[in-house]
């Protein structure tokens, strides 16, 4: 209770962000989330096998009509996304500052780099064809051309040392080229993740694009991996032994898979993880005579 005002305090409820809608863990568990001093910040979800499943079937169903969106149209929703987080700066901050530790310049710093960074994908909308296909030379009297492809539903294991750069660094990339994504949030620090869907359930991005989970990541990257509808799996927060476990499982349907590396989430991006979620398909087609 406040004692300025006699009132009750209001916490804030996080809670999982799936097919566009916010349920509870369909376990009902929650599990204490904390300030890098132990201070207690809030409970979130403690989503379970079944939240997992239900977030695939949600990517999955969510992935034709974002696949065959207009490369145009998807920068423009993404760039739409910017402008909300935009608009919710100030939360950001302070929730990536109490995440990790950081004062209030450093988490500032963290969030207009996250920002910045999600505008810079949005532009690779309708570009990244340009450097990923192309027509291909070929002995005889056909065009041949290659264009790239979105892999399909990509599960995401969000980095665990950076808890909302780190995060938009690995979601914007895979959803930009089409990709849906099934988003296991940082462990410790899932709250700037929670945030970030309610942004995104209020931009014009589609239910289903982006599912986001908290819990322990082991728990859902398992299920995840061993999936049959998921075509992909980006590891960036799971470490050596956790990798090497979901690497295997992955192998059973061919899944494509981004290993963990050192990463420094301020650096230059580059176009890599663009290109790694991308199938390509080539087209042979006669000239005319």
């Amino acid at each position: 209770m406040s004692e300025l005002t006699g009132r009750l305090s209001v916490f804030k409820t996080y809670k999982l962000y799936v097919g566009g809608k916010f349920p509870r863990s369909e376990s009902g568990r929650v599990y204490e989330v904390t300030d890098s001093k132990g201070t207690w910040l809030a409970n979130a979800p403690l989503a379970s096998r079944k939240d997992a499943r239900d977030s695939v079937v949600a990517a999955r169903k969510a992935f034709g009509g974002w696949s065959g969106a207009t490369a145009y149209n998807r920068g423009q929703i993404l760039y739409r996304v910017a402008e909300m987080l935009e608009g919710r700066r100030d939360q950001f901050v302070a929730e990536v500052a109490a995440a990790e530790g950081l004062s209030k310049a450093k988490a500032t710093a963290q969030v207009d780099a996250a920002i910045d960074r999600w505008v810079w994908y949005a532009g690779w909308s309708d570009k990244v064809a340009q450097i990923a296909g192309g027509a291909n030379p070929v002995a005889g009297p056909y065009f041949n051309l290659s264009s790239p492809e979105p892999t399909g539903v990509v599960a995401v294991l969000a980095p665990q040392d950076s808890s909302f750069l780190g995060l938009v660094s690995v979601i914007a990339p895979a959803i930009v080229t089409g990709n849906t994504v099934v988003v296991a949030a940082a462990e410790n620090a899932p709250l700037p993740a929670l945030s970030l869907a309610e942004v995104l359930a209020t931009s014009d991005l589609p239910g289903g694009v982006v599912n986001i989970l908290s819990g322990r990541t082991a728990e859902l990257a398992a299920p995840l991996a061993a999936h049959q509808d998921v075509n992909a799996l980006d590891l960036a927060g799971a470490d050596d032994a956790l990798a090497k476990d979901l690497e295997t499982a992955a192998a059973d349907n061919l899944k494509r898979v981004l290993r963990p590396s050192a990463a420094n989430w301020t650096a230059d991006p580059g176009t890599g993880r663009l290109l790694t979620f991308l199938e390509t398909k080539t087209v042979w087609h006669p000239m005319g005579v």
